[in-house]
């Protein structure tokens, strides 16, 4: 069986890939969605944003019936009422206010984006070097932000005390010499998620049975607690 149908290769590992000294092979680093921008919070805020109004937005985005981006809207607007799975705190944000907002209400004020800082490395094999766990404490649990398809820019945001946040230098395999500073997410608890995600797809296993670490980057964002 191939395991990997379905996922990026190396887009997902497991708890020991991440140890200073290993060789492994990073994902195309790269944004692949089309890029849009957060409306100002004065305009998202007035507009509808629910199933229940879909003919409504529809309208306002000239979508067709059953034209792909109604098929987006429902797709987004069915994953942002959902309800929560166990241990999970949920938003769907339209702004970067509404996103900093959630993340105070969650963490504090005192808070910090956390992402990898380039493309560096992008689909090739690198060098792991210091690793620094950086979640913070456990009343206040990272929270991960990442972006989902609309006719404009929706981010899903969620928190798990689950989630553990790590820090990491990626280095050339040959030189040794630093090329970026990764930020790796890892959700210890899978026992939620389909048996069908593409991370079970690519590593091999099911939900409850394993952990789940990809990188942050293109259009994903942490937050954790400043210190």
């Amino acid at each position: 069986m191939n395991v990997n149908r379905g996922a990026e290769p190396s887009k997902f590992f497991r708890e020991s890939t991440l140890r200073s000294g290993n060789v492994i092979r990073m994902p195309d680093l790269r944004v692949k969605t089309p890029k849009r921008s957060f409306l100002p919070r004065s305009i998202s805020s007035g507009l509808p944003f629910s199933t229940l109004k879909l003919a409504e937005l529809k309208q306002i985005f000239h979508a067709r019936d059953d034209s792909n981006i109604e098929k987006i809207m429902v797709r987004t607007l069915s994953w942002c009422e959902r309800a929560p799975i166990q241990g999970e705190t949920k938003r769907c944000v339209s702004s970067v206010e509404g996103m900093i907002d959630f993340a105070t209400s969650i963490l504090g004020h005192d808070i910090k984006l956390q992402s990898t800082e380039s493309v560096g490395g992008s689909k090739r094999e690198i060098l792991i070097g210091q690793v620094k766990r950086i979640d913070g404490s456990k009343s206040s649990p990272p929270m991960a932000c990442h972006e989902t398809l609309f006719p404009y820019m929706i981010y899903y945001c969620h928190a798990f005390l689950t989630l553990r946040v790590y820090e990491v230098d990626i280095l050339d395999l040959v030189s040794k010499a630093k090329i970026n500073h990764g930020v790796a997410l890892c959700h210890m608890d899978t026992s939620a998620w389909s048996p069908n995600y593409e991370a079970f797809l690519a590593l091999g296993s099911g939900p409850s049975r394993i952990e789940a670490y990809h990188w942050v980057y293109g259009d994903y964002a942490v937050w954790t607690v400043a210190n």
